[in-house]
């Protein structure tokens, strides 16, 4: 894969290549430049730091779309054993931009589905750029009903910019698939959970977002709309991508904050393309304890815990009954009438 430096990052990676300039002259000329080396190792690590821990919103929608970051099958090669894959919506085709299939995690089975992104053209044109068709939802909840029967939990990865708004995909209804997959998910009767590993943008996240656990990775997004769409919408400019991303409150902390996620994945520093086997560390841990958080629970208390979850994540005020208005219009005092002054021809 490609060396992809981010604009934000290009101060470390002057750093790195200083340092590495230091130790093959130390090395080829036997110098001893522990001194000079220890330095530069201590001035990468602190900008590091400095870097990484006050990143803005549209820095970490940057990192979230790294075209190095692991995607879903990077995870399930990592993190669980025995995976078979399963095809075809039984309707009309087969979605790659949607993988999953049994799997085992420490040696107990697991129904396994996410949304797959590609390395290269040839790939991401295949995984249709990681935008599922509405078959791609449909293959989702036929095995997440698959699951269900055999009473084995589910685990989500999401990475999508958004389902697919091509003439295609709305000619077989993509609307529709991802509404049968909310209404379907809120009635399992087996423990589901969701992990944001990279985009979690739009319906297109929802459609295999709804769970009993929500989680994101600590440089994942998830948004109404992408910030470019945001931009085009409320600016009619694009180039307010950075604007909008800040005002979305899309990032891991600030959904933590306004209670529409459960938890935050930690991952490497630098983001979870800096270290694969790290990061599905971190990101295996949270799925086990999540699991075994629900390992006990009925059907019944699992499908109200997601109902009531997700019940709480917004509110709504009702209109007054139409006689206080009408009491209200009543009380108010009246306008002052405006008399035009007349003017002489």
């Amino acid at each position: 894969m490609a060396n992809v430096i981010l604009d934000f990052e290009k101060p470390i990676a002057e750093l790195e290549e200083k340092l590495q300039e230091w130790e093959n002259l130390s090395s080829a000329n036997n110098l001893d430049a522990d001194t000079e080396l220890d330095a530069l190792r201590k001035k990468l690590e602190e900008t590091k730091q400095n870097i990484y821990e006050h990143l803005t919103p549209w820095q970490r929608v940057q990192l979230a779309r790294h075209p190095n970051r692991p995607y879903t099958l990077d995870y399930i090669e990592r993190i669980f054993t025995d995976f078979l894959e399963m095809h075809g919506d039984r309707r009309f085709a087969d979605d790659p931009a949607i993988v999953g299939g049994f799997a085992k995690l420490n040696g107990k089975p697991v129904m396994v589905i996410g949304t797959q992104k590609g390395r290269n053209t040839k790939e991401s044109v295949f995984r249709n750029f990681g935008c599922p068709h509405p078959e791609g939802y449909r293959k989702a909840l036929r095995l997440m009903q698959v699951a269900n029967l055999a009473n084995v939990p589910i685990v989500t990865f999401i990475d999508t910019p958004g389902a697919f708004p091509g003439v295609a995909s709305e000619e077989r209804h993509i609307g529709e698939a991802i509404a049968v997959n909310l209404r379907d998910m809120f009635a399992l009767d087996v423990p589901v959970i969701c992990v944001v590993i990279g985009e979690g943008g739009s319906g297109g996240a929802l459609g295999i977002g709804v769970g009993n656990k929500v989680m994101l990775m600590e440089n994942a997004y998830y948004s109404v709309i992408t910030p470019e769409g945001c931009a085009a919408i409320l600016w009619k400019d694009r180039a307010f991508s950075e604007r909008a991303a800040a005002a979305l409150n899309l990032t891991a902390n600030d959904l933590l904050r306004l209670k529409i996620i459960d938890g935050v994945v930690e991952e490497p520093v630098g983001g979870a393309h800096k270290d694969y086997d790290t990061a599905a560390k971190y990101l295996a841990e949270a799925v086990e304890k999540a699991l075994d958080e629900f390992k006990n629970w009925t059907p019944k208390q699992l499908r109200e815990q997601r109902y009531e979850h997700f019940r709480s994540v917004a509110f709504y005020n009702e209109p007054a009954p139409a006689e206080e208005v009408e009491e209200q219009k009543a009380a108010e005092p009246a306008p002052e009438k405006k008399v035009k002054a007349k003017t002489k021809k």
